[in-house]
């Protein structure tokens, strides 16, 4: 490690004037800044905490849309969610080992936009938005791609606003060691709409599968995914755990297994 100043403000605005010094940058959880600082792949000047941040903690359901604090840790997340959105629940719960979904938090997630990272593909099904100290981006909107966001320069994610599906299902088929998912599929359904995102397979990070969406929304059932083209394994991540065509396959195969979850 190396020498950095490390401050905790309690307000939101405090967070933002802090952040503005240069190479300032925000701390969450820490589970993917902490170990790029070990290895000295990230050097800030300075950490600002939002670990003392109330606003920015919590999950509030209102008139059927979840707002989420962005310093809401994957373990209060699985409680909080487990009757009212128990698909987004049984997501955070799989998340990592008890220590990860205790430090870990949805908004680190978010803004770090990892391209294994689960709750991407829960926000881009249903059609969710997150919330910055400026704005509210659509999801489709918010990313851009693999470790890429929407996200300006001094701007923080708050929160997340989620309509909250009549049904979900997240299915993942996880690399052992990192439990990352080597692809994962979230399918929401709404009484108008249904909603697939997959996350963990493509080189473009999460996307929505709208030929799945179409399909399942005239008939919700596995046949539907099965009669499907197969998607392309050429836009696919393809590295030594799996290769592209596998990668493709296995989000077929997991849609699949959502739906029939799903009942």
């Amino acid at each position: 490690m190396y020498e950095f100043e490390f401050v905790k403000p309690a307000t939101v605005e405090a967070a933002i004037e802090a952040l503005k010094d240069e190479d300032a940058q925000p701390l969450a959880g820490g589970q993917t800044l902490i170990p790029t600082l070990k290895q000295r792949l990230n050097m800030p000047s300075k950490l600002v905490s939002l670990k003392g941040i109330t606003a920015l903690q919590g999950v509030r359901e209102e008139s059927g849309t979840l707002r989420i604090g962005a310093a809401t840790t994957h373990a209060e997340i699985a409680r909080a969610t487990a009757t009212l959105f128990p698909g987004l629940a049984s997501l955070a719960g799989r998340i990592g080992d008890p220590a990860v979904r205790n430090r870990g938090t949805i908004g680190g997630s978010i803004a770090n936009n990892d391209p294994s990272a689960c709750y991407p593909a829960m926000l881009m099904a249903v059609r969710g938005s997150v919330i910055t100290n400026t704005r509210e981006i659509p999801a489709e909107a918010y990313f851009q791609g693999m470790f890429d966001t929407a996200l300006e320069d001094g701007e923080l994610v708050t929160a997340i606003s989620i309509p909250v599906p009549e049904a979900s299902n997240y299915q993942k088929f996880e690399q052992p060691a990192s439990r990352f998912p080597l692809c994962g599929v979230f399918v929401a359904r709404f009484l108008d709409r249904v909603g697939v995102a997959v996350t963990g397979a493509s080189n473009d990070g999460v996307f929505a599968w709208a030929e799945a969406e179409q399909a399942l929304a005239t008939d919700f059932a596995p046949a539907a995914v099965t009669a499907l083209a197969a998607l392309d394994g050429e836009d696919m991540i393809d590295d030594l755990h799996g290769s592209g065509a596998y990668r493709a396959h296995l989000a077929s195969v997991l849609t699949r297994r959502a739906v029939e979850a799903m009942g």
